[in-house]
């Protein structure tokens, strides 16, 4: 089994303050239209010179990015009213300092290994002549100009945002905190991500607090979800992807997490989860998480009230007082992921080119596992359960086959198409759980289901079916203020009567439009729920880096799910 990095991976501490750090390097904000803004000590000129600017050929478009010989830096910010140029611009930021980060890390590296061999070589000469040497060695280079605070290696960096929108600001921290984002399986530990500090005058601070905590909360979702889809699959076993959830929860107030064995959803009949995972040597799990604030009316789902979800249960308490009030909005939402740890296709194998990515099939399941904590830390008054069905599709003696008749949680069969159309299969149980253990007032799932998707939509935007147009419109909304683009898909009536099996009660692959016929499957088993499927098959990968999204695993869905439960307890 390989190494992976600790999950969470460190991310930049952003900080609102009214004064800055006396060692922060300032950044000169520029926006397109040649504005500046800048903090700056009063009597002091905080501007760059345009003489300057013209000499560096910065527009102030987006992400731009220059330090300046003062060691302050100059950003682009393009239209400061554009929340995603604004991520783009806190991205590229973070990039810049990261990676001096890692050339000072190198470059110490370097140095500490040439003093080694030094050492080394002089061990045989007087005392003398290796003074002699040694004085020699540091005269033949410049010494770096040593900063006025040597304990700061890493300032912290310092830009006035008191100019900008509340939007503009979240943005920018969103930007931010998922541009040090950075998640590697390398011998060598990445550098500690450092500071950014967010300066507006004292009577703005306690506003600014606010929103750089919720935006912060958005941002530690996606990157989570991040981590999560990359870490390799020969360590992301389904119980390692469960077990790390749990984990995780354990550490938040309010949070508790279930984790169901092989053996118990045996027991229990989740013969889709069973199923899928029953080609693979690793078991498939099943893991519940819990939010329920304390003093929320639970009355009439069976629930204890207390976040606790009985036998194997874990959590960390009971969460602050501030979470009493009652949304307007539903009182429990359940969010459900696939979670798919690899994909073979089973029997019916997937092509070899590109099989790698597979890692990342629970991207869903990654972002409903991020998305959960993130609205437990923000301590939001509206009960959420999320459920994350677990298995490896593999080939082998023990697979499930082409032709099997599955009997699934809620007592429906399926025969099964294609193999590979595994996603559904371990959703449909979910779904059937939630509907008959939870009695939700809505439910969402997010899920990389079909390549369909990525043809239909592209690479940047994610298919949303919806049963309930204020859902889909609360949806659509949530993927506007979280930057995460959406575009509704049609529950076609005359492809539904292709989901019928002439031997089971549903075909799991019919013909149609496959992302369609996929989302009329799922259907049959929200028990006439108000419901909505994410495909999210095209966004939650990238492979060319743009705005705050990185090459690789994206965390897209993440913060629309945790959007999305703010909208309802804003109302």
């Amino acid at each position: 089994m390989g190494t992976v990095p600790a999950v969470p991976t460190p991310l930049l501490d952003v900080a609102a303050v009214a004064r800055p750090d006396e060692w922060a390097e300032q950044v000169v904000l520029l926006d397109t239209e040649g504005h500046q803004r800048a903090w700056a000590a009063p009597g002091t000129d905080p501007g760059v010179d345009p003489a300057l600017i013209d000499r560096l050929g910065a527009t102030g478009k987006a992400g731009e990015v220059h330090q300046l010989p003062d060691e302050r830096w100059l950003l682009g910010v393009g239209n400061a009213a554009d929340a995603a140029g604004l991520r783009n611009a806190g991205a590229t930021l973070a990039g810049a300092l990261r990676a001096r980060a890692e050339r000072a890390r190198a470059n110490e590296i370097e140095s500490n290994q040439s003093n080694a061999n030094q050492n080394d070589s002089d061990q045989s000469t007087t005392q003398s002549n290796q003074n002699t040497a040694e004085s020699e060695q540091v005269g033949s280079e410049p010494a770096p100009r040593p900063r006025e605070n040597p304990s700061a290696a890493d300032p912290p960096v310092a830009l006035a945002v008191a100019e900008l929108s509340e939007s503009s600001r979240a943005a920018l921290v969103i930007g931010l905190i998922l541009g040090s984002h950075q998640f590697r399986v390398s011998q060598r530990q990445p550098p500690a991500p450092g500071r950014a500090e967010l300066v507006v005058p004292e009577a703005e601070l306690a506003g600014l607090l606010a929103q750089v905590e919720v935006a912060g909360a958005l941002a530690a979702a996606t990157a989570l979800a991040r981590d999560l889809a990359s870490t390799p699959s020969d360590v992301k076993t389904p119980t390692w992807l469960v077990s790390t959830a749990a984990d995780l929860a354990a550490g938040v107030p309010g949070l508790s997490a279930t984790v169901w064995s092989a053996e118990r959803l045996a027991e229990e009949g989740f013969g889709g989860l069973l199923a899928v995972g029953g080609g693979s040597s690793r078991p498939p799990a099943l893991l519940r998480l819990d939010w329920a604030p304390p003093g929320l009316d639970m009355a009439g789902d069976g629930s204890t009230g207390d976040g606790s979800t009985g036998e194997g249960s874990t959590g960390a308490g009971s969460a602050g007082a501030g979470a009493t009030s009652q949304p307007a909005g539903p009182r429990h939402l359940v969010l459900i992921g696939k979670g798919i740890t690899f994909d073979t296709g089973g029997i019916s194998i997937k092509p070899a080119d590109g099989m790698h990515m597979m890692r990342t099939d629970m991207a869903g399941g990654g972002a409903v596992i991020a998305a959960l904590l993130s609205i437990a830390r923000l301590n939001l008054p509206l009960r959420v359960t999320g459920l994350v069905p677990a298995a490896e599709n593999h080939v082998s003696g023990s697979a499930y086959r082409p032709g099997d008749i599955v009997r699934h949680y809620d007592g429906t069969t399926t025969e099964v198409v294609n193999t590979d159309a595994e996603g559904r299969m371990v959703l449909a149980d979910a779904l059937g759980y939630a509907v008959r253990e939870l009695a939700p007032d809505l439910i969402v799932d997010a899920a990389t289901l079909t390549g369909a998707m990525k043809v239909s939509l592209g690479m940047r935007t994610g298919g949303l079916f919806a049963t309930d147009d204020r859902l889909a419109d609360a949806l659509l909304a949530a993927g506007e203020r979280a930057g995460e683009r959406w575009w509704r898909m049609p529950l076609l009536d005359h492809v539904a009567d292709e989901v019928d099996s002439t031997i089971a009660d549903l075909r799991q692959a019919p013909p149609g439009p496959p992302a369609i016929s996929a989302a009329l499957f799922l259907r049959r088993f929200t028990g006439g729920l108000p419901w909505a499927h994410l495909d999210i098959a095209g966004p939650a990968r990238c492979d060319k880096a743009y705005d705050e999204f990185a090459v690789g695993a994206t965390g897209f869905a993440a913060r629309t799910m945790v959007e999305l439960a703010l909208g309802y307890v804003s109302r």
